[in-house]
Order: structure tokens, then C-alpha cells, then sequence
């Protein structure tokens, strides 16, 4: 055996070793530590620090078709879970985590209409809602999104009034 495969086996060993130490010390400094999740009301307040219409303003579509399709692919991703395939909202998940998110079909749903305040929505999440906007969701996904919201699923638009 050469001297430079005995080094290389007395590297990976020390290594292994030096690692085996890192993953000990760090498992013994976390013991008795408590997680404590993040406060919601404090998650919702940094997204909607970080949110700022303009995140929105250079977005711009081959087509409305295309807008629908990324907004139903992120809708279908990350959405339906809990609104549902038709935006209503009282799915299996819901009843099992004991949510109730809000129809998103019904004529007087507060956003009803209004691109700009469902973008902020999706963004800045609520007290039962993710941050989406600084949990992963891009703010083109999020604009393609509330566009596929309002102009696919809402019962208004279905009967011919115009969304933006």
C-alpha cells in the first residue's frame, strides 16, 4: 500500500471521527431544549413587511392561458389542499386538522374582484393561512395564482362579469 492511500485512509477516518464528535456535542447541547414553534401573528407581520405591490409590477404574460396555467398548477400544488379543487373550501384535510378555510367562490368573499388584494393575501398569509409569500411561492406563481382564483374559480366570472 502506497503512503499516499494510508493518508487518504487516516484522513477519512479522522473525519469520520471528527464528525461522529460534531453530531454528539451537537445532540447533547439541544438536550432538554423545548421547540417552540414561531408565533403565526408575528410570521403574517414579517410577510407583510416584505410585501410590496410592486413585487408584481414587472410581471408580464405570453398569455392569459399560460397565466391559468401556472396558476392552476400552483393552485392544484399548494392550494387545494385545503380550499379545495373547486375553491369551496370543507376538504378531508380541513376536517382532519380541524381548519376552516374560507370558500373562495362565495359572491361575498371579501377579495371578490380584487387582484391586487388577493396577491397580498397569498403573500402574507393569516392567523390559519402559510406565508406564502417567503414560504417558496415566487410572486409570479402568486400573481398567476390570484389570476387563476378570480378568473377560473369565482362564480362571478364563470357568469361573464370581468376580472383584471
Amino acid at each position: 500500500m502506497s503512503s499516499n492511500s494510508l493518508q487518504d485512509i487516516r484522513l477519512m477516518h479522522h473525519r469520520t471521527v471528527f464528525a461522529a464528535l460534531f453530531v454528539l456535542l451537537a445532540a447533547a447541547g439541544c438536550k432538554g431544549h423545548q421547540f417552540e414553534p414561531p408565533n403565526r401573528r408575528a410570521q403574517v407581520e414579517q410577510a407583510d413587511s416584505a410585501y410590496a405591490p410592486a413585487l408584481f409590477d414587472s410581471i408580464q404574460w405570453a398569455s392569459d392561458s399560460l397565466r391559468l396555467f401556472v396558476g392552476n398548477n400552483t393552485y392544484a400544488a399548494q392550494c387545494r389542499k385545503c380550499h379545495g379543487y373547486l375553491g369551496k373550501g370543507n376538504t378531508d384535510y380541513d376536517h382532519v386538522h380541524e381548519i376552516q378555510p374560507p370558500s373562495l367562490v362565495l359572491p361575498d368573499w371579501q377579495y371578490a374582484g380584487d387582484l391586487a388584494a388577493v396577491r397580498h393575501i397569498i403573500f402574507t398569509g393569516h392567523a390559519g393561512m402559510p406565508t406564502w409569500g417567503v414560504a417558496g411561492i415566487t410572486p409570479r406563481e402568486i400573481d398567476a395564482t390570484a389570476f387563476y382564483i378570480l378568473r377560473s374559480l369565482r362564480p362571478d366570472v364563470l357568469s361573464g362579469d370581468t376580472v383584471p
